[in-house]
């Protein structure tokens, strides 16, 4: 099986704290084996969770948060003190929409040092929250534990998270997340058909499920990369430094199928940083929920490398669902 996408984890700069405590709570964590469309961490309960609901995840005494509800908070305790993994403790109760299973849940996060109260990190200056948590019941995606905290809070609630990271770097914090939104990932392409494709190009039909197949149509490729909408979406635009879900095939001149995220019956997410780059080049610019079709030519897929069942010097085919973009 070959993806398009060289297989690395993206960490966003400015979240990567928030990143990792979601990591440490989660069974699997950011991509999967298969680079499946992700999540980080779990969750819960309303506001008045008890840890018995919170399965081996044990409640934080001390810690308090001030300021308005979906804004930075001031949070508060005595220093120094000590944390376990994976507690928690719920700081405000927020007065938005309640978190649903399946929900994509945009944190914004700040890291505080449990010895001395230092600020370590924080997302808020810059306005770049985290929103790589999707919140499920399926526990190859995230714990039972982190499904129940986080399901049932409602946007603008700030939870704390305690990690003792006394073994690695030395340094035990608070990782204090505030729900700033939620949204949920489309399941294939929504939107407008486009009617004035090119005729020369491949042909492509869908099942009833959006899963497409290909007519090659007599198409022997081009010199430059081809980047058309065949279904255009209504989500925001791609930027070509965000993680992508995506569901797609991707198939050989000669009508080769040489992989697909449909057949393993998972979307998968990336970021436009480590993939080929004319998914960076063709996917930028694109709506979320357009259905794209690539043609790549090989300086910017595999180039005289063989991948797998590609040979070297391929031209790459491939039909895109954006399903979301963050």
């Amino acid at each position: 099986m070959v993806e398009p996408m060289r297989r690395t984890t993206f960490l966003k700069a400015a979240a990567a704290a928030c990143t990792m405590i979601m990591c440490l709570g989660v069974s699997a964590c950011g991509n999967g084996s298969d680079s499946k469309a992700s999540s980080s961490s779990s969750a819960s309960s309303s506001a008045s969770s008890s840890s018995s609901s919170s399965t081996k995840m044990h409640q934080i005494a001390g810690v308090t948060a001030t300021g308005e509800l979906g804004k930075k908070p001031s949070v508060a305790f005595k220093t120094p003190m000590t944390v376990e993994d994976n507690s928690y403790a719920i700081l405000q109760k927020g007065d938005g929409a309640a978190i649903e299973d399946g929900d994509r849940v945009c944190s914004q996060g700040i890291a505080i040092n449990v010895k001395d109260g230092s600020e370590l990190m924080s997302t808020w200056e810059k306005n770049t929250p985290d929103c790589s948590t999707v919140v499920s019941s399926d526990t190859s995606q995230m714990t039972a534990a982190y499904y129940n905290l986080f399901k049932g809070q409602k946007l603008n609630s700030t939870i704390a998270i305690g990690v003792n990271d006394s073994n690695s770097s030395g340094t035990s914090y608070l990782m204090v997340l505030t729900f700033v939104s939620k949204s949920k990932d489309l399941t294939k392409a929504e939107g407008t058909k486009v009617m004035d494709v090119p005729s020369d190009l491949p042909k492509v039909t869908l099942d009833k499920d959006g899963k497409p197949s290909i007519d090659m149509n007599g198409y022997k490729g081009s010199d430059s990369l081809v980047s058309q909408d065949l279904i255009k979406g209504n989500g925001a635009e791609v930027k070509d430094t965000q993680t992508v879900v995506a569901n797609y095939t991707g198939w050989l001149l000669d009508g080769t199928q040489f992989d697909s995220s449909w057949d393993r019956g998972e979307s998968s997410s990336f970021s436009l940083d480590s993939v080929i780059k004319g998914w960076k080049q063709g996917l930028a610019g694109h709506t979320v929920g357009s259905q794209v079709l690539l043609v790549v030519p090989p300086d910017l897929g595999y180039g005289n490398k063989k991948q797998s069942s590609i040979p070297a010097n391929s031209t790459l085919v491939f039909v895109v669902d954006i399903l979301a973009a963050y």
